[in-house]
């Protein structure tokens, strides 16, 4: 189970990461944009690890402390939950 959780996780990071991208470039473009309200809520279904790596490659969203502050929280909260389910597979 924990296996699962894992990949699912892994998935949705790459997921994340890949739309951090695409707004990026739109954002270059001067284009439609994709909310922060999807990007932060892609983050806290799993993909947070994405979303940081993706910060940091992009240089995008990091005038926002708050997308360092809720990502660091949500890869603590997955870090949390992979635990909890680990232990009681045991």
């Amino acid at each position: 189970m924990t296996r699962y959780l894992l990949l699912y996780l892994a998935l949705l990071s790459l997921v994340t990461f890949i739309v951090y991208g695409v707004d990026k470039r739109r954002a270059k473009r001067g284009m439609w944009r994709i909310s922060e309200r999807t990007l932060l809520l892609l983050s806290f279904l799993g993909g947070a690890t994405g979303g940081l790596v993706a910060m940091q490659l992009f240089r995008h969203k990091t005038k926002h402390w708050y997308f360092y502050v809720l990502n660091l929280l949500f890869i603590a909260l997955h870090v949390g939950a992979v635990y909890h389910l680990h232990r009681a597979m045991l």
